[in-house]
């Protein structure tokens, strides 16, 4: 519930102002003078204090400055008589939210009010966002990951640009986030922006922006990507599908480090350091004739290939414990997994990488009812790769079935019951998939 403290010595306007602000449903709480409201600020926190600058014992910008000191993320609104306009400049300079002239109309007090309680929450879900950045570290303490920190380490204080390379959900997005905050653009803006989401006849527009009348709607300029992150870093995610008719432009981009708007006769210089990154082999690509030869290795100055789970499985006890931490501190649960679940999660090879790891702890973490998961609490297909021991059995094809059947349905939940992509993964034809559904169902 929004909390108010409303100080106003005047009684008559204190109670019509007290109705007023009650009838949106808030919590208000008022006071006759300063002091009084000294002492509820002690002893509550509140959204937001509504207050008149002339009060006995203490004014209001002396009020001000204890509410900042007590509570730096409450808005505070003056109100100061009419023809005091000093009083109002003293209000902003000292770091009044807003300010109101006596006689005013309650309806514009309380859309005041109410604006800046919006804006309160954006502030509290940008400090959040920037939180969830700051702690969104890259977990891993084997010789691989030790080789990736050792990169960024090196990689980041320069202006060099950086290809981030790996499968689905190895964490490349991650990576790009340590470089920029650890490099000198850290203070600058950091832009996102994933190729492959973008439609094809619109991505050349949200790089470098349009000007008015480039093309039917285009009513205003726009802004683009690259202008914005000007004295930044920008990442460009699944570079690889990007347009082939674009990869041209990003290269003078590179070279030249201007860009020319959609409908624009000149170019405008930019200060941006890139980083880009792909799930798909680039030099295949080029190869194929589908990514530029010469934009392939202005994007490669310094590499960065993420490894597969699979192939540094020592660090999933410790994702685990991180992943733990993260969703615990969300749901209020503290959990951890028992010795047996971990063996289970060891033993899984995780096609969809730390990203699929992530997901399953969240969703142990969230169903378990007891303080340890144990391995029953694991999906079927990854507590199933343990057998129990009246599970065990000598029997050679039995044992094969179970574990071809248990691959085949993680290889299609992985792709979503995509049965080509789960040829791929399973290193076997579409044609011999269908052929060992076929006689698994028998």
């Amino acid at each position: 519930m929004i909390r108010v403290l409303l100080a106003e010595d005047d009684e008559i306007m204190r109670i019509t102002l007290y109705d007023r602000l009650a009838a949106n449903g808030w919590k208000v709480d008022q006071v006759a003078d300063g002091k009084a409201a000294l002492v509820k600020l002690n002893d509550e926190k509140y959204h937001l204090v509504i207050s008149d600058i002339r009060m006995p014992g203490l004014d209001g910008i002396s009020l001000m400055s204890h509410v900042h000191r007590l509570s730096p993320g409450t808005e505070v609104i003056l109100m100061t008589a009419f023809g005091e306009v000093e009083d109002a400049v003293d209000c902003l300079k000292n770091g009044a939210a807003d300010y109101i002239l006596k006689p005013f109309d309650m309806d514009d007090l309380n859309i005041r009010a109410e604006r800046l309680l919006k804006q309160q929450k954006i502030k509290i879900k940008c400090a959040e966002l920037e939180e969830r950045f700051k702690s969104s570290k890259i977990v891993g303490s084997s010789i691989q990951m030790k080789e990736v920190h050792d990169l960024i380490s090196t990689v980041a204080p320069t202006d060099s640009t950086v290809l981030i390379t790996g499968e689905s959900g190895t964490g490349k997005e991650l990576v790009a986030n340590a470089i920029h905050k650890n490099s000198l653009r850290s203070e600058g803006p950091y832009i996102r922006i994933n190729c492959a989401a973008i439609p094809e006849n619109l991505i050349e527009s949200e790089l470098f922006g349009h000007e008015k009348g480039a093309f039917t709607g285009a009513e205003v300029r726009k802004t683009g990507k690259f202008e914005l992150a000007d004295r930044g870093t920008i990442l460009l995610d699944e570079i690889g599908d990007m347009p082939l008719a674009l990869q041209a432009k990003l290269l003078r981009v590179l070279q030249e480090y201007e860009i020319e708007p959609v409908g624009g006769n000149r170019p405008t210089q930019v200060d941006v350091r890139i980083i880009s990154s792909t799930a798909k082999d680039l030099a295949q690509s080029v190869k194929d004739g589908t990514f530029r030869e010469d934009l392939y290795y202005r994007l490669k100055v310094i590499p960065i290939e993420l490894p597969p789970l699979r192939d540094h499985k020592d660090d999933i006890p410790e994702l685990c414990d991180h992943f733990l931490l993260e969703f615990g501190r969300l749901n209020g649960k503290k959990r951890k997994l028992s010795r047996e679940a971990v063996d289970a999660l060891m033993q899984y090879n995780f096609p969809g990488n730390i990203r699929e790891l992530k997901n399953i702890v969240e969703r142990i973490s969230v169903l378990s009812k007891n303080p340890v998961i144990g391995l029953s609490e694991l999906p079927a297909d990854i507590g199933g790769t343990v057998l129990s021991s009246d599970q065990l059995t000598l029997n050679l094809s039995e044992n094969l079935h179970c574990v071809e059947k248990r691959c085949i349905k993680q290889a299609l939940d992985c792709t979503g019951g995509n049965k080509t992509e789960a040829a791929k993964l399973l290193g076997i034809s579409r044609k011999n998939l269908w052929e060992k559904m076929k006689q698994l169902e028998e």
